[in-house]
């Protein structure tokens, strides 16, 4: 399957129904879920049939934004995934930023690469204006991939959830990049490199 997007460790591309088993068993390892079920797998079932078709309906719909499949471009194994969607679907130039790697990809620096590439991809040809993260306030490791990313904090807020999970009482935090903050960090860079 083509790429949508590589750089120099990861291959980003469209999922397939292929995918299933890798996405089922990232979705059954309870540290990958920690921040997002409170460690409860997600079902087979509702990955093949809710979580899976979701993924797959965004490329009819979007151009170059959805859900992307990671592979390492070494080994063409899968890692996991990246997430760029709209936040509203009226308005695709204010994207969520989002990703879910297997525990064997963490602590090497894939979410940040990955990360830092769709928005790049994102706002030099995609048109997005805003990018979003939102995640745990307790969540520490991703707090770091965005920050490296250069989203930066704008709030901690509370959600009540029917099911609350350890640490949720610390609320969630959302971060973000703007796209002059983005083009502004960019010029320096590339003056940088000259």
């Amino acid at each position: 399957m083509p790429s949508f997007l590589e750089t120099d460790r990861l291959r980003l591309r469209r999922f397939a129904e292929t995918d299933l088993d890798d996405l089922a068993a990232l979705d059954a390892d309870p540290a990958v879920m920690r921040f997002l079920t409170g460690g409860r797998p997600i079902p087979r079932e509702e990955v093949e049939g809710r979580i899976l078709p979701r993924f797959l309906g965004y490329y009819e719909r979007f151009s170059g934004l959805g859900y992307w499949a990671a592979e390492e471009r070494a080994t063409g194994a899968f890692l996991g995934w990246f997430e760029f969607r709209p936040l509203d679907e009226d308005d695709p130039g204010v994207v969520e930023l989002g990703y879910r790697l297997n525990r064997a990809a963490w602590g090497k620096g894939y979410a940040t690469e990955g990360s830092r590439a769709l928005i790049d991809k994102g706002f030099a040809e995609l048109g997005v204006r805003r990018v979003v993260a939102v995640t745990m306030a307790v969540n520490t490791a991703s707090r770091r991939v965005m920050e490296k990313c250069g989203l930066r904090y704008v709030r901690t807020f509370h959600e009540r959830w029917p099911d609350p999970i350890e640490g949720s009482e610390h609320g969630e935090v959302e971060y973000e990049l703007v796209r002059a903050d983005w083009a502004a960090r960019a010029g320096t860079v590339h003056q940088h490199m000259k």
